[in-house]
């Protein structure tokens, strides 16, 4: 009876961790938005994955976790640090810079159903019914989002976003592909290393050297923020939850992201969602549903770390 117990705490603690992790993903848009308002795009990604990278790695050690990279995959999680890290972060960034935070959350969050369709070229998964009737609706929520802002010219953040979805979902794919066996945290917290390395090569080609002071408080709070517990602490928390639960009771935390971003961009940021803005967003988190909580998730391995 005791035993019954303490996994119902168990689990009832991670369903808590589910939700705490919701918001710390989704109010992570909302600190990069303010940062962004002072500070370049480059210059809050170096910052953010610095402090993320070093509070996982100081998390993990603390957890007494195993951080060791198996031999001859430090390539693989190379790149999928590049894609899923280094490229999502500045791709996110200049999305939320052109255009407005909702949209850029709305239309990053159709990763799930890019993930499908390249499973299907890169590794031949059939797609089932339930995925084309997910990815018809993914097109179709994008389309009815963006057209009405085709009226001024190609949205550069339409670009940013679909750009973005596409590097986080390929980095996804790619490690199925190569068949890693990195244990997923290890695998998390090396990705955010390499990742902040790409982001430090880039920063000094295009700026010289990071450029955050001076910057108002607000602007450093919303910096610490992103690192310590959009980027850092938050990655924690989803293996940690991972570990408990299981793989489609985490994933509603994935799909809580872009309702508490999108919720918290209205009141933060006082953006306000025109008629499109709403069809696509909920074409598009119902086509995501779709994918992330059909039958055939029940009992796989979670998802690699995301950019939830």
């Amino acid at each position: 009876m005791p035993h019954v117990t303490a996994r119902a705490e168990g689990a009832g603690t991670a369903r808590f961790l589910v939700v705490l992790l919701a918001f710390a993903w989704g109010l992570n848009w909302i600190a990069a938005a303010v940062a962004l308002q002072e500070i370049s795009p480059w210059s809050l990604r170096f910052a953010g994955s610095a402090i993320g990278a070093a509070t996982l790695f100081a998390a993990a050690r603390m957890g007494g976790y195993d951080l060791r990279i198996p031999r001859g995959e430090a390539v693989h999680v190379m790149v999928a640090g590049f894609f899923n890290v280094a490229a999502f972060q500045i791709l996110s960034a200049f999305a939320q810079l052109n255009g407005a935070t909702s949209r850029a959350v709305i239309i990053t969050y159709s990763m799930p159903i890019w993930a499908t369709l390249l499973g299907r070229l890169m590794l031949g998964e059939r797609m089932n019914r339930i995925g084309l009737f997910a990815f018809g609706l993914c097109v179709t929520g994008i389309v009815v989002l963006a057209w009405p802002l085709f009226a001024d010219g190609f949205p550069p953040f339409v670009m940013y976003s679909l750009a973005c979805a596409l590097s986080w979902a390929f980095a996804t794919v790619y490690l199925k592909w190569v068949k890693t066996t990195i244990a997923p945290l290890s695998n998390a917290a090396w990705q955010l290393l390499f990742g902040f390395l790409f982001i430090a090569a880039g920063t000094v080609i295009v700026e010289g050297y990071p450029r955050i002071w001076p910057a108002s408080g607000a602007t450093l709070l919303a910096v610490l923020y992103v690192g310590l517990l959009g980027v850092g602490l938050a990655h924690f928390l989803w293996w940690a939850i991972v570990g408990r639960l299981p793989t489609v009771t985490a994933t509603i935390g994935a799909l809580l992201v872009p309702v508490v971003g999108v919720t918290a961009s209205t009141i933060f940021l006082g953006e306000r969602p025109t008629v499109p803005d709403i069809i696509g967003f909920v074409l598009i988190f119902f086509a995501a549903a779709c994918v992330l909580l059909q039958p055939a998730s029940r009992g796989a391995k979670p998802p690699p770390e995301g950019n939830y």
